[in-house]
């Protein structure tokens, strides 16, 4: 009996991947699994905080057991605290915003202690950390220059004590002009947008995109980011995770609706 041949739902494909490093590969490698072509070109990169000394005492207070819980709302957040060595004590307990900052927390030595279980956002934290300590704790929040407050005022509004602290920048990166010009001809099918902030550089290097161009967003959170930006999305996950990206991408493709394609030659 012959091998059932795997199934490449997106061969054809030409998707930009907007962040390198690790996550890029990885995320690279998955797309390759599904039969597409990926084009990693970073669009963000990330510096560190403009008040540095303010981190390191929020990071020493914290290995000296002064705050009940760390909330961590990216893995950026992890790669910092792990260049910087961060020790988080026993009586400290950590929640992650979705399974894909639990396994960069994981990954480095970190436990985790709290994923909200439908919601991956700052509200989905809000609510079940509200529900699982009912009276005041202390909290240190980690989080990007440009990350919006809400996990920060949803604990303080329930009665919590918050040290909010910026870990690091999100700062834009050029792409090539080879990218560039990929993406207004079609001859990149697909973008994924993994955050409000890929969103804006999608918009601010490339303009208006072609109406073959599908564009792909991680969560709700981030395609009303995008919509803010400007930017047209056409599939968004329900969770906040590459692989439900990847699989709402194939569902869209499989169901007939995506965008119809350019005939364009593409040069790989």
């Amino acid at each position: 009996m012959s091998t059932p041949v795997p199934s490449k739902p997106l061969k054809g494909w030409r998707i930009l991947v907007p962040r390198g490093g690790p996550w890029g590969d990885s995320v690279a490698a998955d797309l390759r699994a599904r039969g597409a072509t990926p084009v990693v070109a970073p669009m963000i990169n990330f510096a560190p905080t403009n008040d540095p000394e303010r981190l390191t005492a929020a990071l020493a207070a914290l290995a000296n057991g002064a705050f009940d819980w760390l909330t961590v709302t990216s893995a950026t957040t992890v790669d910092v605290m792990y260049s910087q060595g961060v020790r988080i004590p026993e009586r400290t307990r950590v929640a992650a915003v979705g399974e894909t900052t639990a396994a960069a927390l994981q990954a480095v030595g970190y436990r985790v202690d709290l994923v909200p279980a439908k919601d991956n956002s700052a509200k989905g934290m809000v609510s079940e950390l509200t529900k699982l300590e009912p009276k005041p704790k202390r909290f240190l929040t980690l989080r990007s220059e440009i990350a919006k407050p809400l996990l920060t005022e949803g604990l303080i509004h329930a009665g919590h004590d918050v040290e909010s602290v910026v870990a690091y920048r999100t700062v834009g990166e050029p792409v090539s002009e080879k990218v560039i010009e990929d993406v207004r001809s079609g001859r990149i099918n697909g973008i994924l947008v993994t955050s409000g902030s890929v969103a804006q550089q999608v918009v601010e290097q490339f303009g208006t995109l072609p109406e073959s161009t599908l564009v792909a967003a991680i969560g709700p959170r981030t395609a009303k980011d995008a919509a803010d930006f400007g930017l047209a999305v056409h599939v968004v996950s329900r969770h906040q995770t590459v692989a439900a990206l990847l699989d709402s991408m194939v569902a869209l493709v499989e169901s007939g609706d995506a965008p119809k394609a350019l005939d364009v030659a593409v040069e790989d």
